[in-house]
């Protein structure tokens, strides 16, 4: 039986310490949608700039890559393993760059997933280039893909309608990075903002739904969930990422801190009060087997 790392009082937040490749084969039970947000293999001693400042971009030895066929087998085995964790009709979002999303849109075609779109994030706060050698780094590629070519998926495609002015979203998502407010239990050096997190689950997802993040880091995914009213599993290597999280649910469990940062979210401001009342509601019909 596996331990939870953490797991909230209302049950809609747990977390799981370890490895997802090994954790998620030791137990059975299917999402209705999964984000994940791997290692992009970045971690190459380049450099960027924040807040002013001139700082490399290692993450740690967690994101830093190997060869092109061990990055493909990493990339294979991890998605074949969330696939099976899906139910027939959920879908999948992995975020990326360059680094890394050719080799995950190439598995996920190999493993039987049907690529839906290919979001760009375009950030509407990108840092600076600090070489001026070629164009600002300014966007991330979302992929979303459902588990089966033949079993449709859930799109709530008026919803988004509304969302983006009654005009039919695209898929170039202008959002900001993280803002200040998003750091106050800390900062994971790849978190991604709530403001893309509300979306992508707004999108394809219902109330009472479960999400997973196989590599949760500071469980963004999570917090954007429990937010809209949806449940949570996150696993993660990394004690340090887990305790930010846990604090970050900690924090959301202040009515006050709830109620400001679903102000905070644009996507949040378009949807009336019958809306944010169904944001409440789940269904308890199915619970984590642990």
């Amino acid at each position: 039986m596996l331990t939870p790392f953490y797991r909230s009082g209302d049950r809609d937040f747990t977390l799981l310490h370890g490895d997802c490749r090994w954790l998620l084969p030791q137990f059975d039970f299917k999402f209705d949608m999964i984000f994940a947000d791997p290692p992009y293999f970045l971690s190459n001693g380049g450099l960027s700039l924040q807040s002013g400042k001139i700082v490399c971009v290692d993450k740690g030895d967690w994101d830093k890559g190997g060869t092109a066929d061990q990055i493909d087998a990493f990339n294979r085995e991890w998605l074949k393993l969330c696939r099976d964790k899906l139910k027939e009709n959920g879908t999948i979002w992995i975020s990326g760059t360059h680094h890394n999303i050719f080799s995950v849109a190439n598995r996920l075609t190999e493993l039987g997933y049907k690529i839906l779109n290919v979001i760009t994030w375009a950030k509407t706060n990108p840092p600076p280039n600090i070489s001026c050698r070629y164009f600002t780094f300014s966007t991330e590629f979302v992929i979303w893909a459902r588990k089966s070519p033949q079993v449709p998926h859930c799109y709530n495609y008026d919803l988004m309608k509304r969302i983006n002015g009654e005009k039919q979203m695209t898929d170039v998502w202008h959002l900001p990075a993280i803002a200040r407010w998003e750091k106050t239990c800390g900062k994971h050096p790849t978190q991604k903002p709530l403001s893309l997190l509300v979306r992508a689950i707004l999108a394809s997802t219902e109330q009472g739904a479960w999400i997973l993040d196989p590599f949760t880091g500071s469980s963004t995914t999570g917090i954007a969930a429990n937010l809209l009213g949806r449940r949570f599993l996150g696993i993660d290597k990394e004690e340090t990422y887990l305790s930010m999280s846990r604090a970050r649910k900690t924090e959301l469990e202040d009515i006050s801190i709830f109620a400001g940062c679903r102000e905070k979210i644009k996507d949040l401001a378009c949807l009336d009060n019958l809306d944010c009342c169904r944001l409440h509601e789940r269904s308890a019909s199915y619970d984590l087997p642990f």
